[in-house]
């Protein structure tokens, strides 16, 4: 039998203070916006969700901006908007490079960047670019806004800090310099769960100060890891087989239908190696 939508209910903020009120007043509501993991589990009649709060239209969380040093997008920014965004070519790549894996060009005109953060898959594609950037997330509810570093967002697996009063408005970016890289392997080579992605970071040091070196993973573990033991290590100028020791250690990969824990442990290890060493 097809899924049914008669007894679900969808309200339909006309701004994002409407937005708010609505969380506030009338929830506890499911935030929506282009649905393309929303409309899965209803195909497959797992959506157990019933009460929808449309972000849709709510143009003004779709910007990507500066503001002052930081690079601000908001969360209903589409995939395809990333993808075409001058800003975040220049200051993000890695980000750019993981929007143009998601799916196909429909899900990119779909997806937005909030709805990927916020369905917390630790295979989401565009979540360790994020964390290897030292993104900020934006949480907005009726009484205030608050910042949550990207690194603590996630408690566990699908389980954010978001409080069901909050919406995610989007992420806050500061300054990066020095290489990117965004890497992913899947089944395919084009719209595929992927089986291990990463992305990384690494800035030379700059006179006294340390050198810079972000490293995080999806897919190897319940949440996205940043492998900050792993950082540290080729930070402080240990060698890359010491590195590959540590990262080991910090990821937990699982066999699943789409690979297993082995290959992944050993992909994940050959993306880093490839980085560091092409790194200059």
């Amino acid at each position: 039998m097809p899924p049914t939508v008669s007894h679900r209910t969808l309200f339909e903020p006309k701004s994002l203070r409407d937005a708010l009120k609505m969380l506030r007043d009338e929830g506890p509501l499911t935030p929506m916006a282009g649905c393309t993991d929303l409309y899965v589990a209803l195909n497959f009649g797992t959506l157990q969700e019933t009460r929808f709060l449309n972000l849709w239209r709510l143009d003004a969380l779709r910007t990507i901006e500066m503001r002052g040093d930081l690079l601000c997008i908001g969360a209903m920014a589409t995939h395809t908007d990333l993808i075409r965004s001058p800003l975040v070519r220049r200051r993000i790549p890695m980000l750019a490079a993981a929007s143009s894996e998601v799916g196909g060009a429909q899900i990119q005109n779909r997806g937005t960047l909030g709805g990927n953060i916020a369905n917390a898959s630790p295979a989401g594609d565009t979540l360790p670019a994020l964390a290897a950037a030292d993104a900020s997330v934006v949480l907005t509810s009726a009484a205030g806004a608050r910042r949550v570093a990207f690194s603590a967002f996630y408690t566990g697996y699908r389980a954010t800090v978001r409080r069901p009063d909050e919406l995610i408005a989007g992420v806050e970016v500061p300054v990066l310099r020095g290489r990117q890289a965004f890497r992913k392997v899947g089944t395919r080579a084009a719209q595929a769960i992927s089986k291990v992605v990463m992305a990384a970071r690494f800035e030379p040091s700059r006179g006294s100060g340390p050198a810079v070196v972000r490293v995080a993973f999806g897919s190897v573990a319940p949440t996205v890891v940043r492998a900050t033991r792993t950082e540290a290590a080729l930070a402080a100028g240990q060698s890359l087989d010491v590195a590959l020791g540590i990262l080991t250690e910090e990821i937990a990969p699982i066999d699943d239908i789409r690979s297993t824990a082995v290959y992944r442990r050993r992909v994940a290890s050959n993306l880093l190696a490839g980085f560091w060493t092409s790194k200059k």
